[in-house]
């Protein structure tokens, strides 16, 4: 049960990163350089997440993506959050450093809740970015989602 919740938030995750990347597109000429470093922080720190726990090399947190490739990489971070759900015991520990190479260690279900409660934080600040530009900002509430 608890990885079906959790495969449930990360396609929640997946689809509302699509749908900012969509509204990003649009208006792409309203859109100032915190707006595309904010999204591509977003999707950085869920590949890193990702590539701690099954040990792959990783993205730099703040490196700026080209826009074009975004929806893959939001894709490919959905595909393998999903893998790890279905491969790993989500209560299983793993360490790994952060970016500042401090050692640590955290539940696998830590790791990816951790990615997905990022990104919805991050989504409201890019949301308010969005506002501030005169672009109609995404409801991105996992309600909406729901119904």
């Amino acid at each position: 049960m608890m990885k079906e919740k959790l495969i449930d938030l990360l396609e929640y995750t997946y689809h509302f990163n699509k749908e900012m990347i969509k509204v990003i597109s649009e208006n792409i000429s309203k859109t100032d350089e915190k707006i595309i470093s904010l999204i591509n922080h977003t999707f950085n720190a869920q590949q890193i997440w990702n590539s701690r726990i099954l040990g792959e090399s990783s993205f730099e947190v703040w490196q700026i993506n080209p826009f074009e490739n975004l929806q893959e990489i939001n894709q490919q971070n959905f595909n393998k959050s999903v893998e790890i759900v279905k491969k790993f015991d989500l209560n299983q520990k793993s360490e790994y450093k952060n970016s500042k190479g401090t050692l640590f260690e955290n539940e696998i279900f830590e790791m990816l809740f951790q990615a997905i409660n990022h990104s919805t934080y991050h989504r409201g600040q890019i949301n308010s970015l969005l506002k501030q530009n005169g672009i109609e900002p995404v409801l991105t509430d996992y309600i909406f989602y729901k119904r």
